[in-house]
């Protein structure tokens, strides 16, 4: 019986009249006979129903051993197993759920609301396996790393196409220089590449030794979550489920390039967006209230951890990828793995193939850098193979003058 009926009835009820119950049916707009039927029900006084008996479950005699090894950290699956031996004759999904409500409560339970202070620490977290389809059709799978000050909500992302250590290291140095500094503590969950041995009832948790050295020289300590427990990092993870933004992407964009620029993009409306949790925009209170108090990072420190030469897969494109930008190999290394290195002075990347030297470029910011003859071979196998060199190198220039000229349009914007 709808509530609205009832309600409407019981005012008849009380001043003793008696209803037209084909002009409230109509007003109601159901049959005037629901409205007879709620009118007599409130004359006779809304007495509750009997409860109906619940038969006992089949999992009843087995959950105090489910909870026991549920504080143990054992799946379901695991439990299932074990309590069957022992006589249990139901189903796995009654396991399952019942395993699936035991969480949550005591996450819901344990779960408080925390005030943050300003510089003390930082969360991380990546949104793992995300794909996305170019305009020209091509399937791009990339993961987002997510770093976030929980005080004043300042943010960083960048688009990453591996979650290795290495590039993880990369990422929390640009989220240093980003953020104007190094937080006391930052929070990870148990990820890999920062621990060899997650915490459990009987031990605690392992950090792997490069990570925690890492850490160490970066200056910052790290806190790792327990298992089942998202809400430790709830500003990373509110941020996590924001990168839905990027699915209207699909099909918008050119190629990884482009991509990665309109998730830089992303992070930068991001910080100029109102936070709904502190109502202020995160660029002014990290800028105002937040990055005095976070320490200065020194560099130098870290210098040995991006020393180790970095491996790239060359595109069907012949290029490379290095810090957001693109350099040109011989197209006969596409679908190769090769070596990219600083020069000492840093004002070059050296690209290597099984120890061979096979290009040098000048390090820049433009997005796209092609060597000449590497874009003579590239035209040469494809789109220009009719053509004579000459006329190549010549198509060339043209197209290298009209380039330069977008950058600096670009730029001036």
């Amino acid at each position: 019986m709808r509530r609205d009926i009832r309600e409407g009835v019981k005012k008849y009820m009380i001043d003793d009249i008696k209803p037209n119950y084909a002009a409230l049916a109509k007003q109601y707009g159901c049959d005037y006979r629901t409205v007879k039927s709620a009118y007599h029900e409130a004359l006779k006084g809304n007495t509750p129903k009997p409860k109906r008996k619940t038969s006992p479950s089949k999992l009843d005699p087995f959950k105090s051993i489910i909870d026991t090894k549920l504080s143990d950290h054992c799946t379901a699956k695991s439990i299932y197993h074990f309590i069957v031996k022992k006589g249990y004759t139901g189903s796995y999904s009654l396991v399952r759920d019942y395993c699936r409500g035991v969480k949550k409560e005591k996450i819901q339970k344990a779960t408080v609301r925390m005030e943050y202070t300003p510089g003390l620490s930082a969360q991380v977290d990546w949104k793992e396996e995300m794909k996305l389809i170019s305009s020209l059709g091509e399937a791009i799978s990339f993961n987002i790393f997510l770093y976030v000050l929980p005080y004043s909500k300042k943010k960083f992302l960048t688009l990453t196409f591996d979650r290795k250590q290495d590039t993880l290291f990369k990422c929390l140095s640009d989220a240093f220089y980003h953020t104007g500094g190094v937080p006391e503590e930052i929070w990870f969950d148990n990820m890999k590449t920062v621990v060899d041995r997650s915490r459990t009832q009987f031990s605690k948790v392992q950090l792997n030794d490069r990570f925690y050295s890492f850490s160490k020289d970066a200056g910052f300590s790290p806190m790792v979550c327990r298992p089942f427990r998202p809400q430790t990092k709830g500003s990373v993870e509110a941020l996590a489920r924001t990168m839905d933004r990027l699915q209207v992407y699909n099909h918008e964009f050119y190629d990884s390039t482009d991509l990665i620029r309109i998730v830089d993009d992303l992070c930068e409306e991001l910080n100029l967006e109102v936070s709904q949790s502190t109502d202020e925009i995160p660029d002014i209170l990290w800028k105002y209230n937040e990055k005095e108090h976070l320490h200065s990072l020194k560099q130098d420190l870290l210098t040995p951890y991006f020393e180790d030469s970095i491996r790239r897969k060359v595109t069907k494109e012949a290029m490379v990828l290095f810090r957001k930008c693109r350099y040109s190999v011989d197209p006969r290394y596409i679908g190769k793995e090769v070596e990219l290195d600083l020069s000492e002075n840093e004002a070059h990347v050296h690209i290597y193939y099984n120890g061979e030297r096979i290009r040098s470029h000048p390090l820049t910011t433009k997005k796209l850098n092609y060597n000449e003859k590497d874009l003579v071979q590239i035209l040469k196998s494809d789109v220009m193979s009719h053509k004579e060199e000459r006329d190549i190198q010549e198509h060339i220039a043209q197209s290298l003058k009209q380039y330069d000229l977008l950058e600096v349009s670009l730029d001036e914007q």
